[in-house]
């Protein structure tokens, strides 16, 4: 994603990189991109200052990097997965101080989907069940993935579902009949799938699909980009792509 992200940066006439960093001990560190060489951390990276940081890396490191931000006044952007509870109380933490955007999936389409999800939920209601099946390559290494845990989250504020954990995640052996008032959310694993996202309304007969599919990363780094710009220069707050989107309900 770092790739990807400095090659859509390019693209843009209104950005320019000021720094680039990877973890201490990484490969990378001291390569030149965009003419200047990654840095061994986050501090180094921004000595020439900075606007906006997008962060696509590992929960602790995010968590790290919104302090960081957060003591220089600096915006961020944030797509990493696989955060726990005390993690995103750490960012909601830091976006008190600072503008930052957290979105477990920058695609535009996919934020499309979690509207339509919402939408789909509310209007059919209980006598729909909704399962969620997500496919990624075989070297993801959190599951299900953040975006098909967000559909199961929007799904379930859209139909007002108050148990703390309604999700059930894959089902094996004698597991019963389905349970009302859950949401089934499962994962699938192999080859170089990018990302497919597929949210099932299934009924006595009919059922009702709705599908993402991303054929290439750069969908990501695009919507990085633009959550950057829509996020440098705002007030400090908790933002995600539906604020930079105009879906906010």
């Amino acid at each position: 994603m770092g790739s990807r992200i400095l090659a859509a940066v390019r693209e843009e006439k209104d950005f320019t990189v000021t720094g680039a960093f990877e973890r201490t001990g990484s490969d990378l560190v001291g390569r030149e991109v965009c003419g200047i060489p990654i840095a061994p951390g986050i501090e180094q990276a921004l000595e020439k200052g900075a606007d906006v940081v997008i962060d696509f890396t590992a929960p602790a490191a995010s968590v790290h990097h919104a302090a960081v931000c957060a003591d220089r006044g600096i915006a961020l952007v944030i797509g990493t997965t696989g955060l726990n509870d005390d993690q995103t109380k750490a960012l909601r933490a830091a976006s008190r101080r600072i503008p930052l955007l957290l979105a477990p999936n920058m695609s535009a389409g996919v934020n499309v989907l979690f509207r339509l999800v919402a939408d789909a939920a509310r209007a059919l209601g209980d006598a729909y069940d909704i399962e969620i099946v997500e496919a990624h390559h075989r070297m993801k290494r959190d599951a299900p993935s953040g975006t098909a845990l967000r559909l199961a989250e929007v799904a379930a504020d859209a139909l007002g579902l108050k148990a703390k954990d309604p999700y059930v995640y894959g089902r094996h052996g004698d597991t019963g009949p389905r349970k009302s008032g859950t949401i089934g959310v499962s994962a699938v694993r192999g080859g170089d799938v990018v990302g497919d996202h597929t949210v099932h309304f299934l009924a006595d007969g009919e059922r009702l699909e709705l599908t993402h599919r991303a054929a290439s990363r750069d969908n990501f780094a695009r919507g990085a980009v633009r959550a950057a710009r829509w996020v440098s220069g705002r007030k400090a707050g908790f933002y995600d792509m539906q604020d930079v989107l105009g879906l906010r309900t």
